[in-house]
């Protein structure tokens, strides 16, 4: 995983673009990309390169997400497909980075939450938008062709649950046990670190630390590891103040 300071970054960057990315989607009218089918084999995903309008609307090359299925079911599909072709040109760090940062946006910009539910942008306007806004993130080539075929089929409602399933197929590939850390600030590196190896010791096994920024907390941190969570956040601390002194009353 990148450091902290890579990740606010490239948040920053994410965030500046959302705004014109929206507005973009709602204007655009262009003509489609052109179409065509994405082999699942290491030469295509190689020649992949740059597509036209970093993000071509290019056709499914996953049918079975097209079926009527649930969403956690087509998230799923989606994301086991995306897990295979990072398997395949050896980009399991760089998808995972790529989404994590797209996940801090989607958490911290309701534009771009609005742009990935809107029932009113056409296909070809949502692809222009997220194409644009990838590209302006520095994706990585991978990641941008993978949220284009997702836009182009309409799909771009389950991209959170698609990140999530990701993740978690790539932690159970590594034997990985994910803990969900979040905190009021980012993270640096070496603190991080610290963290990571503190949580191996409790949890008695690799651990996969997955950290969220959610400024709200006030300082502190939640630590969520399966079904067990520790909350010793600020802002819980003052929760717990404020409900003693009421019962002191």
């Amino acid at each position: 995983m990148r450091d902290g300071t890579a990740l606010v970054r490239r948040r920053s960057r994410l965030r500046q673009t959302t705004n014109l990315c929206y507005a973009t989607a709602r204007i655009s009218r262009g003509p489609a990309a052109p179409s065509g089918r994405w082999r699942r084999d290491p030469s295509t995903v190689a020649s992949l390169g740059d597509p036209p309008l970093a993000g071509a609307l290019i056709g499914d090359p996953f049918p079975l997400a097209s079926e009527t299925t649930g969403n956690s079911g087509l998230a799923a599909r989606y994301a086991a497909a995306l897990f295979e072709l990072a398997e395949e040109s050896h980009g399991f760090d760089a998808v995972a980075d790529d989404l994590r940062a797209l996940r801090a946006m989607l958490a911290e910009s309701a534009d771009l939450v609005r742009l990935i539910r809107s029932p009113v942008l056409s296909r070809e306007e949502q692809g222009k938008a997220v194409a644009a806004l990838a590209e302006r993130a520095a994706l990585s080539a991978l990641t941008r062709n993978f949220l284009g075929v997702v836009a182009a089929n309409r799909r771009l409602f389950a991209v959170p649950a698609m990140i999530e399933a990701y993740l978690k197929q790539l932690a159970e590939r590594r034997g990985e046990v994910t803990a969900e850390v979040t905190v009021a600030h980012p993270l640096g590196e070496a603190r991080q670190a610290a963290l990571t190896e503190q949580l191996r010791r409790i949890v008695g096994a690799r651990v996969a630390v997955d950290v969220r920024v959610n400024p709200a907390l006030l300082g502190g941190m939640i630590v969520k590891v399966g079904s067990r969570m520790v909350d010793a956040s600020l802002s819980s601390r003052l929760q717990r103040l404020r409900l003693a002194m009421r019962g002191a009353e």
